[in-house]
Parts: structure tokens; C-alpha cells; sequence
């Protein structure tokens, strides 16, 4: 194959437009269309959607790294016949569109500890990754953390504008926040920011009722009920805890 040649030619092209994945299929999509009578335009769209294709991979691959969600967790693995009380149809008729994001709603997941909710949120967490947008995972703890280290630098205020680039933030176990008024202080800052502007994804052990235990007084708890609650979707899930069944059938299995 000469460098004159328009396949040669094409090659370079190809490579100068950074179209790796066609560059490297377009020979043998050619002589498919070849032996399957292919149109021109059939010959360019199989082209296009192999590159579209692996672009979007890329895509997924990176906003997955970039959240930091929990390994393995998706609702294609969560077991939801074991919360009969969970509104399973609401959080999916959620989750399965990018309006509530772009309305900047909240969801707040409630329930006690080990009955799913973790696994749920990552659960969102993937399927807003695959809808197109950015989602960061943390543990209540060490985001807040994180907010109090910026505050001491004076850095907060950017801090914050920084996490906007995410459209859905994730705090998970808000209830391990010690009742400190420096880490509350933060973690209400927080919420008052994204009000209205980003969403946020919250689980929790307690229910509202018992928020006083987080928050370093009982004004501060109302006013950051208040913003969230204002625009979301709260679920509690009653069930029994998962790895307590799981200790429960190893025991049985000795």
C-alpha cells in the first residue's frame, strides 16, 4: 500500500482526527461491506457507531473511576425481594431519567444499618453515569472532613464550588457525623450550597426525628431537614440487616 495511496491517505486522516477505534476497524468493516453489498452511507454510520461505541465506554470507564462508588454494588445485584417495604417502583422511575438531576432534587435514603442502603446508592450512582453525569461517592465522614481541613485554609467557598461540577453528590451514613459544632457547621454549609443548585444523595440510620443527634443544635437540624427535604424523594427501608442474615446462615452452615 503506497503512501499515495487513498487508503494510506485515510489511515492518516483518520489518525490526525483522533478517531483511534475507526482507524483501527474501518479495513475489516470494509470488506464486510464488500461481501454484504453495503451502501456508502451504511459503510460510514457502522464506522461512526464503533467509534461513538468506544467512545462511551471511555466515557463510563473514567466517570466510574472519578466516583469512587462501592465495587459491585448495582441494582442488578441488589436483593429486593428482602425489603418488601421498599418503594423499589419510585426509586426507579427516579433514577431511570436525569430530570430530577436537572432540577437539582435530593434523594434521601433512611433506614438501619446493613439493610441496603449503600448498595442503593451506588446503585443511582451507576445509573446516572450511564444517563451522562458526573456523580462523586463519599463517606459522610470523610467529606466533611475534608470541608473542615478547607475551612482552616480559608478554602471552603472554593471547596465547595469545586463539588459543583458534580451533578449528584453522595454522603453516605450521614449518621457517623460526630454532633460537633465545627464538623456540623461544615456539613450544613454544604447542604445550604447545593440547595437548589445540585443534588445530593444522603443515607442515614435515624430518621429525621433523631437528626438532633448530628447536628450541634436543634435550629441548625431544622433548617438542614428543611433544604433537603424541600425538592426529593425520601425512602425508608424497614428489613431485616443483610449481614446479620448472612452471620445467621454461616452459623447454621457450621
Amino acid at each position: 500500500m503506497g503512501e499515495n495511496s487513498p487508503y494510506h491517505s485515510l489511515s492518516l486522516h483518520l489518525k490526525q482526527l483522533r478517531l483511534s477505534h475507526m482507524l483501527n476497524q474501518w479495513q475489516s468493516i470494509e470488506q464486510r461491506a464488500t461481501q454484504e453489498g453495503w451502501s456508502y452511507a451504511q459503510f460510514l454510520l457502522a464506522l461512526c457507531q464503533l467509534e461513538s461505541d468506544r467512545r462511551f465506554q471511555v466515557r463510563m470507564q473514567r466517570a466510574l473511576r472519578e466516583s469512587q462508588l462501592p465495587l459491585g454494588k448495582s441494582f442488578t445485584n441488589f436483593e429486593f425481594d428482602h425489603c418488601p417495604t421498599l418503594n423499589a417502583a419510585a426509586l426507579m422511575q427516579l433514577v431511570q431519567q436525569t430530570s430530577w438531576l436537572e432540577r437539582s432534587e435530593n434523594l434521601i435514603l433512611l433506614g438501619p444499618s446493613g439493610v441496603g442502603k449503600t448498595h442503593l446508592a451506588a446503585g443511582v450512582g451507576q445509573m446516572a453515569i450511564q444517563l451522562g453525569k458526573r456523580v462523586k461517592f463519599f463517606s459522610a465522614t470523610a467529606l466533611v472532613q475534608q470541608l473542615q481541613y478547607a475551612k482552616l485554609q480559608l478554602q471552603l467557598p472554593s471547596t465547595l464550588s469545586k463539588l459543583d461540577r458534580f451533578d449528584l453528590l453522595i454522603l453516605d451514613d450521614l449518621g457517623y457525623v460526630k454532633k460537633d459544632e465545627a464538623e456540623t457547621s461544615v456539613l450544613f454549609e454544604l447542604i445550604a450550597h447545593r440547595y437548589e443548585r445540585r443534588s445530593l444523595l444522603i443515607t442515614a440510620n435515624q430518621p429525621f426525628s433523631q437528626w438532633d443527634a448530628i447536628f450541634s443544635d436543634s435550629m441548625m437540624t431544622v433548617a438542614a431537614v428543611d433544604r433537603l427535604v424541600h425538592h426529593a424523594l425520601i425512602i425508608e427501608i424497614q428489613a431485616e440487616s443483610f449481614r446479620k442474615q448472612s452471620a445467621v446462615e454461616r452459623s447454621k452452615q457450621k
